[in-house]
Order: structure tokens, then C-alpha cells, then sequence
């Protein structure tokens, strides 16, 4: 009878042992993030956050020599992304992007939500200091009401589009996947609005000269007939007139901005073809 008691004894703790899932970047079980489920809290811990950049226009976590040189304000407002590309980020979207492991999409998508929130907050704080009569005229209304409830929200996510011989090569567009993410967690609709007009290759192994001019005319509006109706229907739906057109343009990782500003450029362009102001900002997963 002792023994049975034992054995009894012996099941029950292992069931009230703890089952962890497996993280997936450091492959062990152990105790989830509360606010990234696909990975454990330690490897959580080290990831590079950034939560406030040093560089108000690029989003840069270290002084940025580019944008101090530069006086031109440029197609977009400002650009806000995750994390810093450290060399552990770099293998972990290298694992994604290069290498097959479909598994981290989630978890990619869920750190650019972070970079998000931290947009959406700096809006919002912006919004709520002005006075009706400090802001600027084509859209006084929309600045309106009460300053501690005034909130700010994106219209339009605009993924970077791949060529066709990368999407081939990958059988995905990552920018994609991450405005998936952020479209389904923030009700945000995405929309191709863009192609690429050619092959550019890989731009890590480009000098930032070469970037840039790789980017000349790299995009285009996108031709289908489908689209316009869908652009027509979310203008009337959620833009009222008082107010410019807020679309953030989706990629995983700025370097020197320039696939950035041409897109933005050409969004800019199709925002006026239908009549309307726009103020176009851009989220990445890493800023290098």
C-alpha cells in the first residue's frame, strides 16, 4: 500500500511540474515574456530596445550625421523603428528572412507593434500641447475638443514591395508580413499601393551612394484597376476632409532611408492624384 502511495506521490509532482514552451530564439523552455509569448523573459531582456531616439527625424538610437547634414526636410515626417540592428537582431532576421524560419513572423511583427505604440504616444502628446488657434490652416478642425482626449491613429499601412525575382526567391515579402501583424492588432488596413519597378539586388552589400542610386524610380503606383475602388472606399471611410491622410510605410530594416523617401515620394504622388494632403511616416523592425 506504501509503495502504491509512493508511486501516487511521485505522478503528482510531475504533473505539477511547470510545461514551458520552447523560445524560440534561445531554443530553451522556460518562462514565456508576458508581452513577447514566442520568447522566453531572459532572451527578452536583452533585446535592444529603442524607446527613445536620439535622432527626432530617422529614429536613430546614436547621433545621426546624415540627418544633421541634411537641411531638405524630406517626403516623410519621421521614421520610428523597434530595435537597434545589433548582430544578435541582424542573425535573428537573417534566420526569418534568409533562412526559412517562418516561425518568428509573429514575434517580428509583435517588436514592430512596440515601435508603433511609441509613435502613436509621441502623436498624441504632440497633438494634446497645441491650441486650436496655433495649428496650421488647411486643417484646423481636426486639432478640435478636448486636448487630454486627443488621439492619433494611422489610415493607411504601405508595405515596401519586393521584386518579383525576390519574392520567387523568398516566397514572401517580409514588409508584408510585418504590416500583417500590425494591421490585425491596430484595425489598421494595408494596401499595395506600390511596385517595384526593377530588380535593385541586395542593398546590405551597397555603399550608401549605390543605395541611393538604386533607388531612382524604383517604384511605381500600382496598376490595378481593384485597388483605386478599395483607396476611393477607405478615403471616404475613415479620412474626413479636415484632416491630411496619415500613412506609414512598412519595412524591416532603415539604413540610409533612401528605399524610404522614394516610396514615400511615390505615395506622396498618389495621395494628390486623388485629391488629398497626406503625411506619411515609415516603422521599421531594426534602424541600423
Amino acid at each position: 500500500m506504501l509503495k502504491h502511495i509512493k508511486a501516487w506521490s511521485g505522478h503528482a509532482q510531475a504533473l505539477l511540474v511547470p510545461v514551458y514552451p520552447q523560445c524560440l530564439i534561445c531554443s530553451k523552455k522556460a518562462p514565456s515574456s508576458p508581452e513577447l509569448p514566442e520568447i522566453c523573459a531572459g532572451c527578452a531582456a536583452t533585446i535592444p530596445w529603442i524607446r527613445k531616439p536620439r535622432c527626432s527625424k530617422c529614429g536613430r538610437h546614436v547621433g545621426c550625421p546624415d540627418c544633421t547634414r541634411s537641411k531638405e526636410e524630406g517626403p516623410i515626417v519621421c521614421n520610428r523603428s523597434a530595435v537597434a540592428y545589433t548582430s544578435e537582431m541582424r542573425e535573428m532576421l537573417g534566420q526569418y528572412k534568409y533562412r526559412g524560419n517562418e516561425r518568428l513572423a509573429l514575434l517580428l511583427g509583435l517588436m514592430l507593434d512596440r515601435a508603433y505604440g511609441n509613435l502613436k504616444e509621441e502623436k498624441e502628446s504632440e497633438l494634446r500641447s497645441l491650441s486650436p488657434d496655433s495649428i496650421h490652416k488647411p486643417f484646423p478642425r481636426f486639432f478640435t475638443g478636448n486636448r487630454s482626449t486627443r488621439q492619433w491613429q494611422a489610415d493607411l499601412l504601405v508595405p515596401v514591395p519586393v521584386s518579383e525575382s525576390r519574392l520567387n526567391e523568398r516566397g514572401f515579402n517580409q514588409a508584408e508580413r510585418l504590416a500583417d501583424v500590425l494591421s490585425r492588432r491596430r484595425g489598421i488596413p494595408q494596401l499595395p499601393l506600390l511596385i517595384r519597378t526593377h530588380h535593385t539586388g541586395k542593398q546590405s552589400f551597397k555603399s550608401r551612394a549605390e543605395r541611393l542610386n538604386d533607388m531612382k524610380h524604383a517604384f511605381a503606383a500600382n496598376p490595378d484597376m481593384n485597388l483605386k475602388e478599395r483607396i476611393s472606399g477607405l478615403i471616404n471611410a475613415r479620412v474626413p476632409e479636415n484632416r491630411p491622410l496619415q500613412i506609414i510605410i512598412v519595412d524591416d530594416i532603415y539604413t540610409t532611408g533612401s528605399t524610404i523617401r522614394a516610396c514615400a515620394e511615390t505615395v506622396k504622388q498618389i495621395s494628390e492624384s486623388y485629391g488629398r494632403e497626406s503625411e506619411i511616416y515609415s516603422l521599421t523592425w531594426a534602424r541600423s
